[in-house]
């Protein structure tokens, strides 16, 4: 068994959840798929700013820290979470078919999930919705590589200050898909595209990036504190 090495001192963030997770839901959960799942979706809320979010599927299946945790099977394992996650009520899930791509969207069961889901299975994205940041470099980082080092936050910092938030979240995308985890890989993608354009790899990407910006932008959404 992997062991635990313990909580590091300084300065942790915190993530807070409604006391129901614990006293309501969290006994009623007899999966452990559904059990992960469920917490790590509400973390990634948790982790969001504006009134009302969501989490998209593509997203989750992006995220190492959280197929790690699922098994020889992982995607699979992400599935069988996610349907009981939903036929529970825990979570809500609604289509979105913008820009002719079928996209699962997840929102938490709160007021604002439910009216917000509403709304969109009504063809319209609710007004009131306040946006939701895209993730900083750090998350980033720590989604799709691994743990973060003083040496490499600084390094992160610095990235942010040379480059477009957007080519930083591609880096590490394409980092992933060709299994490169590492800062040093994406690195040289960034530096790569400084010195040569992004030419044509920006016209195949900018359909997708204008509707991440429209779904993540204006309208993006999750849960109420």
């Amino acid at each position: 068994m992997r062991t635990f090495s313990g909580f590091t001192s300084g300065k942790v963030r915190s993530v807070g959840l409604p006391e129901p997770v614990f006293t309501e839901l969290i006994p009623e959960i007899d999966d452990l798929w559904e059990l992960k799942v469920t917490l790590h979706v509400l973390w990634r809320l948790g982790r969001q700013q504006g009134k009302v979010r969501y989490v998209q599927h593509n997203d989750l299946l992006a995220d190492q820290i959280l197929l790690a945790g699922l098994a020889e099977r992982p995607r699979e394992a992400l599935e069988a979470g996610l349907a009981r996650a939903v036929e529970r009520g825990t979570l809500l899930l609604v289509q979105d078919d913008a820009a002719g791509s079928e996209q699962r969207l997840y929102f938490a069961n709160t007021p604002l999930g439910r009216a917000a889901v509403a709304a969109i299975e009504g063809g319209e994205w609710p007004q009131e919705l306040e946006p939701a940041d895209r993730p900083n470099v750090f998350t980033l980082y720590e989604q799709n590589i691994g743990m973060l080092t003083p040496l490499i936050a600084d390094e992160l910092r610095e990235a942010e200050q040379t480059y477009p938030a957007a080519w930083i979240e591609d880096a590490f995308r394409e980092a992933v898909a060709l299994n490169k985890r590492s800062w040093r890989y994406a690195r040289a993608i960034l530096e790569r595209w400084r010195t040569e354009g992004r030419g044509e790899e920006a016209g195949r990407r900018s359909a997708e990036e204008s509707r991440r910006r429209y779904i993540q932008g204006e309208y993006g959404d999750y849960i109420d504190h």
